[in-house]
């Protein structure tokens, strides 16, 4: 299985934004990935649906789809401003959603693949019944709302937990997505854990290096 690597612009260089999304995609990213924080669910606020928009020209270039991350209370609410913006994948929290079946289809109906993720302290058995209902499930390996953070390493477990109950109810073809901490030196654990696709904020987008180096090490490390 080829593990996919999403660029997180959440630690991006804002003033270039447009540039380092294309210079991440060229490096070998398969998608952007955008972290929609409201400054309620989570402390910080970062970005809408005008960001999306400004991106999508970008992405349609290379064929990259964006993968969007609602950190956001009542995101029913926002997710057609999203879906008009160009999301081609929306994720939503199993925490902040008040009929998370009913977002769900919503996401669906408007021609969107659609994801639910938990906070790192919310067990699985929050989202097992609405697993065969989605195309993706995002495991947060920090405590979302900010970039930076250290992966948990409790994160590995939980991974493979998901990845056992996945194989087991013949939904290998939902995708499951970490984000949160993941850097060269940690990257083939959490691969092996049972990730199909992997988000990267901080170690793609640093002055350490280009980002494409930092991609290319990224892809080194997963082997």
């Amino acid at each position: 299985m080829t593990t996919k690597l999403g660029a997180s612009i959440l630690t991006a260089d804002f003033s270039r934004l447009g540039e380092q999304a294309r210079e991440a995609i060229a490096a070998g990213a398969d998608f952007i990935h955008l972290d929609v924080m409201d400054g309620r669910f989570v402390p910080h606020i970062t970005i809408g649906p005008l960001v999306v928009a400004a991106l999508r020209p970008i992405a349609d270039e290379a064929g990259a789809p964006l993968d969007v991350h609602l950190m956001i209370e009542n995101p029913e609410q926002h997710i057609p401003d999203f879906v008009e913006a160009g999301a081609d994948i929306i994720t939503i929290h199993i925490e902040a959603s008040k009929n998370i079946k009913n977002t769900i289809q919503l996401i669906r109906r408007l021609n969107v693949r659609p994801g639910v993720t938990l906070r790192p302290n919310t067990p699985l058995r929050a989202i097992e019944e609405i697993l065969p209902e989605v195309d993706l499930v995002l495991i947060m390996s920090v405590e979302p709302g900010y970039g930076g953070q250290s992966y948990l390493p409790s994160s590995t477990e939980k991974i493979a937990h998901l990845r056992r109950m996945l194989d087991e109810r013949g939904l290998a073809n939902v995708e499951l997505e970490v984000d949160g901490g993941i850097k060269a030196h940690n990257i083939a654990e959490v691969a092996a854990a049972g990730a199909s696709v992997i988000v990267v904020g901080s170690a793609v987008f640093n002055h350490a290096a280009s980002v494409s180096d930092n991609i290319a090490a990224l892809r080194r490390a997963l082997g």
